[in-house]
């Protein structure tokens, strides 16, 4: 069993910062758990803790069965993976790739086994004499990945492992690392700030802020059911749409008024919103959920407000657009045909079936 249970973990440093809040977590055997949030959140932090390397200020770690909060790391059966390779300049692919084994004094021909099968794996058999200069920095990961990988751990802790990796490279790398974890089958826990990686990677996201957890759940469940105004407008590219207004009832209909325009509210949200009747709502729009006035058939329940296009990113198979519509700019997602052009004033169609409502002053989700 390689289950990793963070019980109300928390870490203060010395000079009284909280980095890590009480966080709890579970990563079951053989899981994907992908650590997000922006800078300075406590994800790495939260990392360092269970690999042993951040002392726990409160709270209990669990590795499989064993308690671990006063084991030492080389003694929690887990291998870590760092943003900057962390390999040693003088030794060769396989000198690198040997070293932890022999440290424990693995024998020889176990070590060239497993060391061999590993290259075989990452497709680095042809560089395990070469120094980590001569390789490019795809290569210096696989490596650092081969040098995890042939200690056999329980747990692997991924920390940003690809930041330092071109966009091409980043991509073919995290589908390489999702290919290593079906074949492995082991317990993966992996920190990042992208959450596009998170999205594409994990079985489990946790979504982190100011050191406590904010969310956790499935990719899909985290996109289409936030918890909160910061979870919905960190997780998706480009990001959520936020509009600020106030409820009006009309003739026994709920509207929400942004001032530049009033779009009817669905009548399956009625119930969840009628105590903020005559009141301030914020609502979230992501960009594939709004449409050119021509091409909005996708749309479940249409809202038409117009806006003027400020800024046109042609991506290829999209258009990226940036509107205004009052005093609020909002992106939306085009479709190559339909060709918009600065300046110009459109009609826009919201789907007001995939909308987000949250409370202003809690920023918690409504419905």
């Amino acid at each position: 069993m390689s289950k990793v249970v963070l019980d109300k973990i928390t870490k203060i440093y010395d000079n009284s910062v909280e980095a890590v809040k009480d966080v709890s977590l579970i990563a079951e055997d053989k899981e994907f758990v992908v650590l997000v949030g922006p800078s300075g959140c406590g994800k790495t932090t939260t990392l360092r803790m269970i690999a042993g390397l951040e002392e726990v200020s409160k709270g209990k770690i669990f590795i499989g069965d064993k308690f671990v909060n006063n084991v030492l790391p080389k003694d929690r059966d887990i291998a870590m993976v760092f943003q900057n390779y962390a390999l040693y300049p003088h030794m060769s692919v396989y000198q690198n790739m040997e070293f932890g084994l022999k440290l424990r004094k693995t024998p020889k021909k176990e070590i060239h086994r497993r060391v061999e099968m590993t290259a075989e794996l990452l497709g680095i058999g042809e560089l395990l004499n070469r120094k980590p200069k001569q390789l490019s920095g795809g290569q210096r990961q696989r490596v650092a990945l081969g040098r995890a990988i042939v200690r056999q751990p329980k747990v692997f802790l991924f920390d940003e492992p690809l930041s330092n990796l071109d966009a091409k490279l980043r991509v073919q790398m995290r589908a390489e690392i999702i290919k290593l974890h079906k074949k492995l089958q082991t317990t993966i826990i992996y920190v990042t700030h992208d959450q596009i990686e998170a999205m594409t990677m994990g079985d489990k996201i946790v979504v982190m802020k100011d050191g406590e957890i904010h969310q956790t759940n499935s990719p899909i469940h985290i996109y289409n059911q936030p918890s909160n105004k910061f979870v919905s407008g960190f997780i998706g590219s480009p990001a959520i749409n936020f509009f600020d207004g106030k409820l009006n009832k009309k003739n026994g209909k709920l509207y929400f008024d942004e001032g530049s325009f009033s779009v009817l509210i669905p009548d399956e949200f009625l119930d969840h919103l009628e105590k903020y009747t005559d009141r301030e709502i914020t609502i979230g729009i992501r960009p594939e959920d709004i449409y050119h006035k021509p091409y909005s058939t996708n749309a479940e329940i249409p809202a038409l407000i117009e806006a003027k296009v400020e800024v046109v990113e042609p991506l290829g198979s999209e258009y990226v657009v940036l509107f205004i519509t009052g005093h609020t700019t909002f992106t939306g997602r085009l479709e190559p045909k339909e060709e918009p052009v600065m300046g110009e004033k459109i009609d826009i169609v919201i789907d007001m079936k995939k909308v987000h409502f949250f409370d202003p002053e809690t920023e918690l989700t409504v419905v």
